[in-house]
């Protein structure tokens, strides 16, 4: 069983590392995101920069990437377990990717990505991606604030799921997620707390 485990997170890892932000800035825009806003590999800061269309692409796409590695790997025999790990090893790849000098970014589309990737393949619940990114859409409407929003979105989905499944494995897979989510949102944290964080602006102006 771990070897298919391993097998599973260094597809995971290596589908995860693809950095979507950093390909279309400098293929469509000859921009580097890195160079520009928070320095970011994630959609929001991609949409900061180069227009909305850029970011909601770059989100949907950092989705994708671990909903694929979830299908992928949903194939290997114990496919519950192969397939939890490989969604959690997108996500570090997204945040730590091979391919952008282990610079990426904060791990919130990936998050969606694996509770969408597992509520599908793994255990046929799509509650587990929807109330989560529910709670997340709500706390943007209100408070304009993405890793706010991404923060309690993460917290949400490690209870929503110790809830409705028995899957230990699960539960610390998305455990895990959620402390990665918050780790990588230290400085917006930070930021927050002195009343100094960037509300979101992209989704409501044109592109540049």
């Amino acid at each position: 069983m771990y070897v298919y485990i391993l097998i599973a997170i260094a597809i995971g890892y290596v589908l995860g590392s693809i950095p979507f932000a950093l390909v279309i800035g400098k293929v469509f825009y000859n921009t580097d995101v890195r160079e520009h806003g928070s320095g970011n590999l994630g959609g929001s800061n991609a949409g900061r920069i180069l227009g909305k269309k850029v970011g909601i692409s770059v989100m949907v796409l950092d989705l994708l990437k671990v909903v694929v590695a979830i299908f992928i790997t949903s194939k290997l025999p114990y496919s519950e377990m192969t397939s939890i790990w490989a969604g959690v090893a997108a996500a570090f790849g997204h945040c730590y990717p091979l391919f952008a000098q282990f610079k990426g970014g904060k791990a919130v589309a990936t998050m969606f990505g694996f509770l969408f990737g597992i509520s599908i393949f793994s255990f046929n619940n799509l509650w587990m991606f929807v109330v989560p990114f529910s709670v997340f859409l709500l706390m943007i409407i209100c408070t304009k604030i993405v890793s706010f929003s991404s923060i309690i979105a993460a917290v949400t989905s490690t209870i929503f799921i110790a809830f409705n499944t028995s899957a230990t494995s699960t539960v610390v897979a998305s455990t895990i997620l959620t402390i990665l989510v918050i780790y990588r949102h230290r400085a917006n944290i930070d930021r927050m707390m002195k009343g100094e964080e960037t509300k979101v602006t992209f989704l409501d102006r044109k592109k540049k």
